[in-house]
């Protein structure tokens, strides 16, 4: 589509004054999807040169806001680390061609704050921090789970901009178990939940995104029983936080995200659990 509103488009290394108008261009798949009167100047990412993806010493990932979702899948193809079938599972949750698949960013689908965001599912079931920076250099680390604060909504602050994306070494030796429901086989999805298990203390997290206007992560010392976690996503998800749009009723949701909880929780424990 073409943006008739916007006069201008600035290579972000230039590191200009931001002003009112503009917005950071990564893939462009969102931008120019859809009219965006309200933008005026563009300022393009691309060529920022930072590695898609780059292990760090601890054993760490840090994937590049810029990192596309074609680049991410190739990595996780090659990954060495029991988490290395869900960054596949989270790519194919796009469900997108191959163009967008070379264009799509990572940090763009978690800024977009979508519900259905793949890569929202993907670094906050890891426990992923994201690198935001200020336009004066500054920067702050917010938690995945924390920077989509709602559908369409996120924690960055005018001209902020989200470097990258780190998922911790402890998580990436877990295991992961994955689930995702639409109404119909190419849909968008209406409940997509994420388990991990911790091999070092035992513990279990259970994500739950797409059903909900934001994600919610649950962390369980010992892994739970049925009814301790229909207890605990009850108490943490309450009537309004179930998004409700073409793809899905509230009520569609939730009970989907339940079923889909459960599920996961009995791949990773075998049933077993605390009750």
């Amino acid at each position: 589509m073409d943006l008739n509103t916007v006069l201008d488009v600035r290579d972000a290394r230039a590191q200009e004054p931001w002003r009112p108008g503009d917005a950071w261009l990564g893939g462009g798949t969102y931008l120019f999807s859809e009219p965006q009167p309200r933008l005026r100047r563009l300022v393009d990412l691309s060529r920022m040169g930072w590695e898609p993806v780059r292990p760090a010493a601890d054993g760490a990932l840090e994937i590049a806001a810029t990192c596309t979702i074609a680049q991410l899948s190739r990595f996780g193809r090659t990954l060495r680390a029991p988490t290395a079938p869900l960054v596949e599972q989270c790519c194919r949750a796009f469900l997108a061609s191959f163009k967008i698949w070379n264009m799509a960013t990572v940090g763009g689908n978690l800024c977009n704050a979508l519900p259905a965001g793949p890569m929202i599912s993907l670094t906050a079931a890891l426990d992923g921090t994201c690198l935001l920076r200020a336009q004066d250099g500054s920067t702050r680390l917010v938690q995945v789970a924390d920077f989509v604060t709602g559908a369409g909504r996120k924690v960055l602050a005018e001209g902020e901009l989200l470097r990258s994306v780190t998922l911790p070494a402890r998580s990436l030796r877990c295991r992961t178990a994955f689930r995702q429901a639409s109404l119909y086989g190419l849909g968008r999805s209406g409940a997509l939940v994420i388990g991990t298990l911790d091999p070092q203390d035992g513990s279990l997290t259970v994500t739950i995104t797409a059903a909900t206007r934001r994600p919610f992560r649950l962390r369980f010392a010992l892994p739970p029983g049925p009814a301790r976690l229909h207890e605990a996503i009850a108490s943490a998800i309450d009537g309004g936080d179930w998004y409700d749009d073409i793809h899905g009723l509230p009520q569609w949701r939730r009970h989907m995200a339940f079923h889909l909880a459960e599920q996961v929780r009995q791949e990773l424990t075998g049933g077993d659990g605390a009750r």
